[in-house]
């Protein structure tokens, strides 16, 4: 499970935005798991994302399925680092920043 935080002045529609890039970057429509989104896509057995915090943050546990091609890896991999600047309004160099940033 990791938690990751949302850019200033994205916070006000944050569920809104989970769902419309889910369906976005996965082309797939999420099902509403108690409080949390989750879809089945690629080399995700399960992806589950929900608000965290205040909608400050987005919090996405992951179950990988380890049966599926090196192209279906990297196409997932792919979409899922889309979502993630889509949803935090971060680049992925910004979020590994950030969390640098914590550590020390």
């Amino acid at each position: 499970m990791q938690e990751y935080p949302i850019k200033r002045g994205l916070t006000r529609d944050l569920q809104g935005r989970i769902v419309a890039e889910l369906k976005n970057c996965f082309g797939i429509e999420p099902v509403d798991a108690g409080g949390k989104f989750r879809i089945s896509f690629g080399a995700l057995k399960r992806l589950d994302v929900k608000a965290g915090n205040g909608d400050k943050t987005v919090i996405i546990d992951t179950e990988s399925n380890m049966n599926v091609s090196d192209e279906e890896i990297l196409d997932t991999n792919k979409r899922f680092r889309k979502y993630l600047d889509a949803v935090t309004g971060f680049s992925t160099k910004e979020r590994v920043k950030r969390a640098k940033g914590k550590v020390e």
